[in-house]
């Protein structure tokens, strides 16, 4: 069942929060809208529930439309951030309330969640209430609940972002693994860059109520549209630069405190500014100022186990970000000067 989202208006108080919005879900795939806080990521997911009304525009599941039903009349289940579970009910009794609401025989209710908690892994504790639960357990029982009842969508509002972070990755790889295996289309939100990269097939970079770019994990890493998804998705180094004319995918040179760097241009370019972009793990530091490397100081150096994280400042008083992979490269310390190699393939210089 996929989703079909054209022109959308979404306001809040008189405010246009989401404006003109398109966007296309494929059936059965897991699509995380992925964003800062106050960027209409959870507003939209909000609206594809059902619960914030649409101004203007079309919200289709499978072609039919839904953009004026109820919220119990779309077929949806829904994961909430903080678990949203009956204080007063058992487990058991939690994850049994959508298929006692839509009238399901006790037998079938009995086996139906039994089977759900078996397979979130909660079998042998549908007798607690949730106090007695741990946050990952509470997570587990709401995914229960909404996957029980066979939602033609499932729709999740930052379920991970109580969790610490063991915990995060156990519960995002049960979310991925019974995603995968009932085949449900899902959408997902989350502000962590990690998880969408992790769970997605495919990710919606919004900013400001838009999208800026959707595609999949490796596109939206290796091939950001804007410096916007570039520092987002992975705190890549912007810098501004002016370009000459390019065509898209041409690799060239780009003058940066007077050394060509060379970098490549996913979409044509006219002549003026620009920004280069480059991820801290494509620069490599080299010893002194060798020949055609960008002269750099060492300001700060941090160990991270199996990286080390370096800021260093060029000529003109610009940082920039370089990690390198813990060991011989953990010589250079604060005040050395350095050279700074970029990897041509990786390096990018997008329109400003």
């Amino acid at each position: 069942m996929g989703i079909a989202i054209e022109d959308l208006a979404v306001s809040y108080g008189g405010t246009r929060v989401i404006d003109g919005l398109a966007l296309a879900i494929e059936p059965g795939s897991f699509f995380t809208l992925l964003g800062p806080s106050g960027c209409g990521k959870t507003t939209l997911l909000r609206t594809i529930a059902g619960f914030v009304p649409a101004e203007r525009g079309h919200l289709r599941f499978g072609g039919a439309e839904v953009t004026h039903l109820p919220p119990h009349r779309r077929d949806i289940g829904m994961v909430f951030q903080d678990y949203a579970l009956f204080p007063d009910k058992t487990v058991f009794e939690n994850v049994a309330y959508g298929l006692r609401a839509r009238r399901h025989p006790d037998a079938a209710v009995k086996a139906k969640v039994g089977a759900a908690l078996e397979r979130v892994g909660l079998g042998h504790l549908g007798a607690r209430h949730p106090a007695a639960l741990s946050g990952g357990q509470r997570q587990r029982v709401a995914l229960a609940r909404a996957l029980v009842i066979q939602p033609q969508v499932l729709l999740m509002d930052e379920p991970l972002s109580n969790l610490d972070a063991k915990l995060r990755i156990q519960v995002r790889e049960t979310i991925v693994e019974l995603q995968r295996e009932a085949k449900i289309t899902t959408v997902f939100v989350t502000h962590d860059r990690e998880e969408a990269l992790a769970m997605s097939d495919r990710i919606g970079v919004m900013n400001k109520g838009r999208l800026e770019q959707v595609g999949s994990p490796s596109q939206i890493y290796r091939e950001p549209a804007t410096g916007y998804v570039a520092d987002f998705v992975g705190g890549a180094n912007l810098v501004e630069v002016e370009t000459v004319t390019r065509q898209a995918g041409e690799i060239g040179p780009i003058a940066l405190d007077g050394i060509a760097i060379t970098a490549r241009a996913p979409a044509a370019l006219t002549p003026g500014r620009a920004i280069l972009v480059a991820r801290p793990e494509d620069i490599i530091i080299a010893e002194g100022h060798a020949q055609d490397a960008l002269p750099a100081t060492v300001a700060h150096r941090q160990y991270l186990g199996g990286k080390t994280s370096y800021k260093v400042t060029l000529a003109g008083g610009r940082v920039l970000a370089v990690d390198l992979q813990s060991g011989a490269h953990d010589r250079f310390e604060p005040g050395a000067s350095v050279g700074l190699v970029f990897d041509p393939t990786k390096t990018l210089v997008l329109a400003s």
